[in-house]
């Protein structure tokens, strides 16, 4: 549970705002940095650059392109005959942060919709860490209530939109960085689906 609670708090930061050198430092030095980013460990300008470069001349240009610019990381996007973003409180997931008390800082965020993929892997975040709580007070209800909610929120959101969005990011990123980070978000995600419906049925 403390493992998955990691991932998308690793996923969310990765995918919610441009990197710093701090976050990046840190996701070099994870023990597993080699398994989960493969394509980026290798990469030659990582080596070259100093990390301010890489971040500002690098990371943080893709970064724009598979997130504001060229592609929209908006779950109201994908799923809107209109193709835009419902950025009030008609939005749905809006409505279930708030049944949880939880908030999104669009300014901090710098995002226009509390659907974007990165408040949403944040959410799943806290449902993980709000489980993690629940299990070290032994309340087995809360437990089974809060998975029955990620896998809830999965099926009905996530995964309505972020599988499809992740693939392109996949195939457009121009910085292995990015490309590993999709292609990890994505087998995470499917993989915690089926994780998550073990444990509720």
């Amino acid at each position: 549970m403390e493992e998955r609670r990691a991932y998308y708090g690793l996923l969310s930061r990765i995918f919610i705002a441009e990197m710093d050198g701090h976050t990046l430092a840190k996701i070099e030095k994870l023990p597993n940095f080699k398994e989960l980013f493969p394509t980026y460990y290798s990469w030659e300008e990582r080596q070259r650059r100093s990390r301010y470069k890489l971040i500002n001349e690098l990371l943080n240009v893709d970064y724009t392109d598979i997130a504001i610019m060229h592609l929209i990381p908006y779950e109201s996007f994908y799923l809107r005959e209109d193709g835009m973003i419902e950025s009030g409180g008609a939005n749905p997931v809006i409505q279930i942060y708030n049944d949880f008390g939880f908030r999104v800082d669009l300014d901090r965020a710098r995002v226009v919709s509390g659907d974007h993929i990165g408040v949403e892997l944040e959410f799943m975040e806290m449902l993980a860490r709000a489980t993690l709580e629940a299990r070290e007070a032994g309340d087995e209800e809360a437990i089974g209530a809060l998975l029955e909610q990620q896998k809830s929120f999965l099926q009905e959101h996530l995964l309505q939109f972020a599988p499809l969005y992740l693939i392109n990011v996949a195939e457009q990123a121009r910085t292995p960085f990015y490309k590993d980070s999709a292609k990890l978000a994505l087998e995470f995600l499917l993989e915690d689906y089926e994780y998550l419906c073990e444990m509720v049925s």
